[in-house]
């Protein structure tokens, strides 16, 4: 049986990502919760070499340092989650969105998220579900490479910004 780590870097390979290991002295802190080491991270990039993406690393099922380098604002990030046309996450979701009578039911509540998950595993989720769960139906809404049936006005474009992406994952995080 493969590593995790080799299991990983054929998935990326396979959805059309180049992959290249980071030094695992780059990766401190990167410990599991039972404290085994996770995962070694990989840079991910897009196949050209030049990222239309800027590169994140992803450790073992999360990807545990911000996009942007800065914490994102859990207010956004609950008016982007309860948006009808930005992040449409109530398409599938339910959640504590009193205000929206129509919620999702295919996917799991989003209430009780931060109690499931780490920061890390929340944003790595949200920037690409797939490489958790490759049969997901959720999109990748911070990947722009290996995607099918993409409009020619997005190709090229992440479905939100990297400030977005770190919105989100400060409202979710206050989901305990």
């Amino acid at each position: 049986m493969a590593s995790p780590a080799v299991a990983a870097a054929v998935m990326a390979s396979a959805a059309g990502l180049a992959v290249a290991a980071i030094p695992s002295g780059l990766a401190r802190g990167a410990e599991g919760v039972t404290g085994e080491p996770r995962v070694p991270p990989f840079v991910i990039a897009g196949v050209t070499g030049e990222p239309r993406v800027p590169p994140f690393v992803i450790a073992g099922d999360s990807i545990p340092a911000s996009l942007t380098g800065a914490k994102g604002d859990a207010a956004r990030g609950r008016s982007i989650a309860a948006s009808r046309h930005i992040g449409l996450c109530l398409l599938c979701h339910s959640g504590p969105f009193p205000e929206e009578r129509l919620q999702g039911t295919i996917a799991p509540d989003l209430r009780g998220t931060a109690a499931r998950l780490s920061e890390g595993q929340i944003r790595l989720r949200v920037v690409d579900s797939s490489r958790v769960n490759p049969a997901t139906i959720m999109p990748a809404y911070y990947r722009t490479e290996g995607l099918t049936r993409v409009a020619p006005a997005f190709r090229g474009k992440t479905v939100l910004t990297a400030e977005q992406i770190e919105d989100m994952v400060a409202f979710l995080t206050t989901l305990k």
